[in-house]
């Protein structure tokens, strides 16, 4: 069984080599292997140096610095399918996985066909920091409930890709993150179109991994100029704007209209938008 780990890093020397350190202590089924797929996009605080120090075999590739996650996954992604393995481990940089993460996410009884995934909590407060959703109205974005369970694997809708196992079949039939996306929504994109194509997501029980959750708001407060807020919202790191109508368009069409006026009021009227949400 090969299962190819596929991540992205930029400037996380430290972060990244802890990662890799604890897939390296990971409890493995027999006949498991891991084989290394890392993108590093124009580090310059010595990553690439480290990873080869520490994980000789890993498979690095070199980005121009302007790939953001989801192309820097995309590239890791695309030089895995070539080895054609019979899982992909989707991992980011700064999380730390549990010993026996692999082990669960492989134990999900549908493991050839579906996708499963792994929660995660912050370090320094336990809470819960990534993981699945399930939607509460299908046809309505962020109507949503979070999916956890310490014991079970339940289904989702929409996961994060902190900690995802995908098997080669659902790779076969719909590929790889799509490219309409540069940073983020691409894990909730796949795994929306996962669903859609008849595929099933599972979160898998308790928490796998550790991560602290760094995604804050995607919005730029009053504080800010109105120039700051406009480039804050076509940012890939901000609300990605064009990129962000697509996938609302996509996934929920009926939604369009109010998250196009939902998006312009955070930018023109962020304390209106403030005291609407209060």
């Amino acid at each position: 069984m090969n299962i190819a780990v596929l991540i992205t890093t930029r400037n996380r020397k430290q972060k990244t080599i802890d990662c890799l350190q604890s897939l390296h202590l990971q409890i493995l089924p027999a006949g498991a292997e891991l084989q290394i797929f890392l993108t590093d996009d124009a580090s310059i605080d010595g990553t690439v140096a480290a990873v080869k120090k520490v994980h000789p075999s890993a498979n690095i590739y070199n980005g121009d610095g302007n790939l953001f996650w989801a192309g820097g996954m995309r590239n890791s992604w695309s030089k895995a399918v070539q080895k054609d393995p019979d899982y992909y481990l989707l991992l980011n940089d700064d999380t730390l996985l549990n010993k026996n993460a692999i082990f669960l996410l492989l134990n999900n009884p549908s493991a050839s066909d579906s996708i499963c995934i792994g929660s995660t909590n912050d370090p320094f407060t336990n809470e819960r920091s990534y993981g699945g959703r399930k939607l509460t109205a299908k046809r309505s974005w962020k109507d949503d409930a979070v999916v956890f369970s310490k014991t079970d694997y339940l289904l989702c809708d929409v996961a994060n890709a902190n900690i995802m196992l995908v098997p080669k079949l659902i790779v076969d039939s719909i590929g790889i993150l799509s490219d309409a996306y540069t940073h983020g929504l691409a894990d909730y994109d796949y795994s929306l179109s996962a669903n859609k194509a008849g595929f099933n997501v599972y979160v898998a029980p308790g928490y796998l991994g550790t991560c602290v959750n760094d995604h804050g708001k995607n919005w730029k407060s009053n504080k800010s100029t109105l120039k700051e807020r406009i480039a804050y919202l076509k940012s890939p790191k901000g609300l990605a704007y064009k990129e962000y109508m697509t996938f609302i368009k996509k996934h929920f069409p009926l939604s369009y209209p109010s998250a196009f006026v939902k998006v312009w009021v955070k930018t023109f009227f962020p304390f209106i938008w403030e005291t609407f949400r209060k």
